[in-house]
């Protein structure tokens, strides 16, 4: 079925880039033309150069040798994304689409980490790895999928000097040994990881554990019923964990993006998320409601506790402003639920 172009028109004005895929109309990079392929990948490399540009800027003063390296990788794809503007010149004309990675399924959405006021060098080389690796996979799938061959010729290059790039990133070590962070990590193994299992299972489980915060304690309000509060706490749990698992196994196919088999993440998001809402579910099993009560807001604080730690370990945030906006975020649901079952 054809997308009707008057619709990804107004999501386009309405949502923004990056948000086209919630109005429908985010497109696999097989379903790209030639001429858009190439609009995408000029889009990527002048994008990366902007970015390492301004990481480049952040840390000349204090880590300079690591800036010099990311000053050279701006200036190579400022290199790249004028040899794709003069392909496409010669293919296909002047006009270039205006296609970015947020249109295509499969790219991550990259946190603005160069927006920061802090910015360590841990952060840095972690994003360059994954933008690297993201650029790689992107020429390697487009060069595969196109019949031109000097197009073909020029994405396998491109893939060749951005698997180069992934090594620089790697060798990043100067500014991380210098803060006293990890002296020693397999890089590319944890950053699959977090992909793959961490950022979908807590997801889930922040998913599970807040938003069934309010139907569940509502019902429990609204019935002085153990048994009652149980059975909302269970729908609610399983029929989260059943959407959000969907919601993440459609919304990435990991060939491009890394992040692994769609349905193994979606899995795992899932099952991150029935978990949430049945930790303070399960105490409602308790005949004493009163008891039930006290048990149930117990593990509430648990739960908050450990996204709050998973955050902290895994997201680099720091551990009192992820306690904070977790707590916060919970509270206010947990207030919600109360008040409505108390009406």
């Amino acid at each position: 079925m054809e997308r009707d172009p008057s619709r990804i028109v107004i999501c386009s004005l309405i949502c923004g880039g990056e948000w086209l895929h919630k109005c429908g109309v985010s497109r696999s990079i097989k379903d790209l033309s030639p001429s858009e392929v190439l609009a995408l990948a000029i889009s990527l490399e002048e994008d990366d150069a902007r970015i390492y540009g301004d990481f480049a800027r952040r840390l000349k003063e204090k880590y300079p040798a690591t800036a010099g390296m990311l000053e050279t990788m701006r200036a190579e794809e400022h290199t790249h994304a004028a040899r794709l503007i003069e392909m496409h010149r010669q293919r296909y004309g002047d006009h270039i689409p205006f296609v970015r990675s947020g249109d295509v399924k499969g790219f991550l959405r990259r946190k603005p980490l160069w927006l920061s006021l802090t910015l360590s060098m841990k952060q840095v080389r972690e994003t360059v790895g994954v933008m690297e690796e993201e650029s790689l996979r992107f020429y390697q799938s487009a060069a595969k999928l196109t019949t031109d061959l000097a197009v073909r010729s020029l994405l396998n290059e491109l893939a060749a000097t951005e698997q180069i790039h992934e090594n620089m990133a790697a060798d990043m070590r100067e500014g991380l040994e210098t803060s006293g962070d990890r002296k020693s990590e397999d890089e590319a193994a944890r950053r699959l990881f977090v992909l793959q299992v961490i950022q979908p299972g807590l997801a889930g489980l922040m998913d599970g554990s807040v938003s069934t915060l309010a139907p569940v304690f509502a019902a429990a309000y609204a019935t002085m019923n153990s048994h009652d509060a149980f059975l909302v706490g269970m729908a609610a749990s399983i029929g989260a964990g059943i959407s959000m698992g969907f919601a993440e196994a459609l919304s990435d196919d990991g060939v491009l993006s890394g992040r692994g088999h769609p349905w193994a993440r979606g899995i795992v998001c899932g099952l991150m998320t029935t978990l949430g809402g049945i930790g303070h579910t399960l105490p409602f099993l308790i005949a004493n409601f009163h008891m039930a009560m006290a048990v149930a807001v117990a593990v509430v604080a648990v739960e908050l506790a450990v996204i709050s730690w998973i955050r902290h370990k895994y997201m680099d945030t720091p551990l009192l402003a992820a306690a904070f906006q977790v707590v916060v975020g919970g509270v206010l649901v947990f207030i919600t639920g109360i008040l409505i079952g108390s009406a």
